[in-house]
């Protein structure tokens, strides 16, 4: 079994470029592999205004649902704004793409590195909330709670190695259950509260939490801002589809728009109706149970129903890293495509996904994820800056873009440097409203990193410039080898000749290196077979071996260097220096390179590390062309192999 092959066994079949438009994804699926984040985060986004609001005592908590409609609105405001990105810019980017048309290129890669770094962190924090989740119901798995979360970043990746379609036939159920199933609770909630159908009076708990500080003033209004700073995580994950348009079926930008405003409604029912009965029955939070597990069992008690909601809850707060994973790989692709990453970033793999993305996106979870021992409350501090400073960017731009709308005439386009605009009569309120929606986000982003600058969120205040600074560098590196490269004031005397003299270092005289040779003859008339000698035994050996194939050897010059250390790539690389410096200066020379290839797996890794050091090391050295020559040893070719023994 070869890597193919384990590749085949775990992904699948590769499918043709031609089968794209096929791997994309409807609405239903498309919600549940987009929407994931936003939806998860009803699980703790409520008591993330909780959490703040108990500093002033239980009393303050009444404060949760005025503050939940806050966050509902501002929702509202950034589900506006993403569905105008959709329309505008059908091609994905997200914010990325409405600051580099817009903004300029800084604000541009600023977004680009805020929502990458909060990728990293939805696909970590998720995992490791997960993990708590199920050590919570099964302690005894507490210790092995890191293997645990690393376990469920290795399947999700799998997963999504095998394709957009099939993740979100896998991810579709398990949303839609947890969805599904606060649902039913929120509703026989609501029928309890009002007392309808003679249904049991909903239960009202009045325990008192003493004040832990006196807030007055500005000291008060800080702590409100924090509360709904808190509550804003509801927003993570928003953003996600206007990235992604292009993974929709056709109509892209139609089909995506719908599923924003879906996703919008659904999640926001859940966090109103959460914030509502917790307010309602004035649960309080606590360290051992969550509001929503608090909820659910004082709405439906002990029930099936109970236990399917916190299933789900542990099942989707693992799902919700899968957002990190449709966007980490596309905004990545687009950077890759301008320029500011690795061009191979840009690379669709055998399945039709950014694989190398998505792989880069679970080592550096996984990494996170070790750093912090799968512990999502020390990660928390880090999480939502980078989301809440994307939105404020992107509404930004789209409220310039529409700016530039409002300059035109009925009837009139205009095209900027990524898409065509169009006069549209209600521009202004738009503008106003994405204004606004800048505002508020700036505002929640500014709170979020002085009030947890101390506690861990530095470090993304830090990462992102950085990552800007990686950005510049690497687009500096493509624009200088693209100028080493050109052609336009190329003069052909600039041209190097090539030298007629190939270079065959060997260690034996065998079929491959035979073979080698044959080929090196038919490129040059000059064909030296250097060989490294650290013993008169060896030296002895390589000559009576060469003379065994007068006939292949005839011609070729066969060059044997007494070594007496161990190291034999040293005499023979200023071998390869010597004849390119001062037998052929400013000549082009040819090494070529015997290897082994074998059809086993491990066979690789036994054969070839002296040849693979070689070529690295020739690869930086000036006008030396190195080729390799393959010698394929399969497994019948083995006198001791398996077959041989007569066994299959």
């Amino acid at each position: 079994m070869n890597l193919t092959t384990v590749k085949r066994v775990l992904i699948g079949e590769p499918f043709p470029s031609s089968r794209e438009v096929h791997e994309r994804l409807d609405k239903v699926r498309a919600l549940a592999v987009f929407a994931s984040d936003p939806i998860s985060s009803n699980a703790y986004a409520t008591e993330a205004i909780m959490h703040v609001l108990i500093v002033l005592g239980s009393g303050a908590l009444s404060m949760t649902l005025p503050l939940a409609m806050a966050v509902a609105g501002l929702v509202l405001l950034v589900v506006f704004s993403y569905i105008q990105t959709i329309m505008h810019y059908p091609d994905g980017g997200g914010a990325y793409t409405v600051a580099k048309d817009n903004l300029g290129r800084l604000p541009s890669l600023l977004a680009a590195a805020a929502l990458l770094t909060d990728y990293v962190l939805t696909v970590s924090v998720s995992t490791s909330a997960g993990v708590r989740a199920v050590t919570s119901a099964v302690p005894e798995l507490f210790e092995y709670r890191l293997f645990i979360a690393l376990f469920a970043i290795a399947v999700i990746t799998w997963i999504n190695l095998r394709g957009v379609r099939e993740s979100g036939t896998i991810f579709a159920f398990p949303t839609y259950a947890f969805v599904g199933g606060v649902m039913v609770v929120i509703v026989i909630g609501l029928i309890r509260y009002l007392g309808l159908f003679g249904a049991e009076p909903l239960p009202v708990f009045r325990d008192v939490v003493p004040k832990q500080k006196d807030a007055v003033g500005f000291v008060y209004v800080w702590l409100l801002l924090r509360a709904f700073a808190g509550g804003c995580t509801a927003l993570t994950g928003i953003e996600a589809i206007s990235n992604g348009v292009q993974a929709f079926k056709p109509p892209e930008s139609k089909n995506a728009a719908k599923t924003m405003v879906a996703m919008g409604f659904m999640a926001m029912s859940l966090f109103i109706g959460i914030s509502f009965l917790a307010t309602a029955m004035h649960l309080i939070p606590e360290e051992e149970e969550s509001i929503l597990s608090q909820m659910t069992r004082h709405v439906a008690g002990t029930s099936v129903l109970y236990y399917w909601v916190q299933t789900f809850t542990a099942l989707i707060l693992f799902l919700a890293a899968n957002t990190g994973y449709q966007d980490f790989p596309r905004l990545s692709s687009f950077l890759a495509k301008d320029g500011f990453m690795p061009r191979w970033m840009q690379n669709r793999g055998d399945r039709l996904v950014y694989s190398m993305g998505i792989l880069v996106l679970a080592g550096l979870s996984s990494l996170l994820v070790i750093i912090f021992q799968a512990d999502e409350i020390a990660m928390l501090p880090l999480y939502a800056l980078g989301v809440m400073l994307s939105f404020t960017l992107s509404q930004a731009g789209m409220s310039r873009l529409m700016q530039k709308v409002g300059t035109l005439k009925p009837g009139e386009s205009m095209k900027t440097s990524v898409t065509t605009i169009h006069y549209e009569p209600n521009w202004h309120w738009k503008r106003r409203l994405n204004i606004l929606g800048a505002t508020v986000t700036g505002i929640v982003f500014i709170v979020l990193v002085a009030t947890k600058f101390l506690e861990g969120a530095w470090i993304v205040a830090l990462l992102i410039p950085l990552l800007v600074l990686l950005f510049d560098r690497i687009h500096r590196h493509y624009e200088r080898v693209a100028a080493a490269l050109s052609t336009s004031q190329m003069q052909e005397s600039e041209l190097v000749e090539v030298a007629d003299v190939v270079i065959v270092p060997i260690a034996d005289v065998h079929k491959g290196t035979l073979r080698a040779l044959q080929y090196a003859k038919r490129l040059s008339r000059d064909v030296r077979a250097v060989s490294i000698s650290t013993s008169p035994q060896m030296h002895q050996r390589i000559e009576e071996r060469w003379k065994r194939f007068p006939k292949l050897t005839e011609g070729i010059r066969l060059v044997i260097i007494d070594y007496d250390y161990r190291d034999i790539l040293n005499p023979l690389v200023e071998y390869i220096e010597r004849v390119n410096h001062e037998e052929f200066p400013d000549q082009l020379i040819t090494v070529v390179v015997p290897e082994f290839v074998t059809t086993e797996l491990g066979g690789q890794f036994l054969h070839n590390q002296t040849a693979t050091i070689l070529r690295m090391r020739l690869r930086y050295m000036k006008d030396v062309v190195v080729i390799s020559v393959p010698y394929l040893i399969s497994e019948k070719d083995m006198p001791n192999g398996r077959r041989a023994n007569g066994r299959k």
